[in-house]
């Protein structure tokens, strides 16, 4: 930093959203952040950018799995989304790793099911059933991703910290697998959606497998996601406010309307959804039968 630059005086909010599922509580937490967040310059500023909105962001998911699952206004296909899921779940993309080569220095299943500590091989998720099937009420249960051999300094570190499970009792007798994620840094309009869907798939898989090894049928249950910086980058304003903000604010759509054009968001097995995925999955198997990172048709 130099001695002309300077530093933010204002506090870093602290805000919470919540919702039943993860696009209502999405739509709420991007709601409160540009109402409450604080103006701050980013490392990836161009010239004549505004300031980010930016806080630390609580999002409590009531039911990581609830319908509508899918919010029409992130700004991305339906058929990526699908691709980033497998990404994270599946690790479709962990060839892609490549730092000597100037390619990507990680993916979160790499790290979540693969991490490397200091040439000895972990499957996190692994542990995680393992020690949630050994004792179910164990507050161990985590996975780490960030590598303090790796990350200080990269130009693209780990945005996703921790991921942290543990098993609870509802009021009406379910088992139900809760999930805590932690983030460092977050792109709220570009990015949280997104990982959201994919790290709550993920808390549906681990539900499954913990259910296998007991034999006590256990449900995916609360998400809970915390984000240390929670921001809307000033080069995005303009667009996260046509596509995002103008359709709440002049009241265009419903938050669900089973009408898809009068709806912000859609079910997960709508047939638009399902005929997205199936296209991305597709996509996928061009990409590997061609080689070619990104080789979609």
């Amino acid at each position: 930093m130099s001695k002309n630059e300077k530093v933010c005086i204002a506090r870093q909010p602290i805000l919470y959203a919540s919702g039943e599922g993860i696009a209502e509580a999405w739509e709420n937490s991007l709601l409160k952040l540009w109402d409450k967040g604080v103006r701050i310059k980013t490392q990836h500023d161009r010239a004549g950018d505004p300031q980010s909105r930016d806080s630390t962001m609580i999002i409590v998911v009531k039911n990581s799995l609830a319908e509508p699952r899918i919010h029409l206004c992130f700004p991305a296909g339906l058929e990526n989304l699908e691709i980033y899921r497998q990404e994270v779940v599946e690790g479709v993309h962990d060839a892609w790793i490549n730092p000597s080569e100037g390619k990507w220095t990680y993916t979160y299943h790499e790290r979540l099911f693969n991490y490397d500590f200091a040439g000895i091989k972990i499957n996190q998720i692994e542990k995680i059933v393992d020690e949630l099937s050994n004792a179910i009420f164990t507050r161990r249960a985590q996975a780490i991703t960030w590598s303090p051999f790796d990350d200080p300094g990269s130009v693209d570190p780990p945005c996703l910290q921790r991921v942290w499970c543990r098993v609870f009792e509802d009021d009406y007798g379910r088992i139900n697998l809760s999930m805590n994620t932690h983030w460092r840094s977050r792109d709220a309009y570009k990015a949280a959606f997104m990982n959201m869907f994919a790290v709550t798939d993920l808390q549906r898989i681990i539900a499954q497998q913990i259910s296998k090894k007991t034999g006590i049928k256990i449900l995916p249950g609360q998400y809970t996601d915390i984000s240390d910086s929670y921001h809307v980058y000033g080069k995005d304003f303009e667009d996260f406010e046509n596509r995002f903000l103008r359709p709440i604010i002049e009241k265009k759509r419903e938050f669900y309307n089973p009408d898809r054009q009068k709806s912000r968001t859609l079910r997960s097995d709508d047939e638009v959804v399902k005929e997205s995925f199936e296209q991305g999955r597709k996509m996928l198997e061009l990409e590997k039968e061609t080689g070619i990172k990104g080789k979609y048709s």
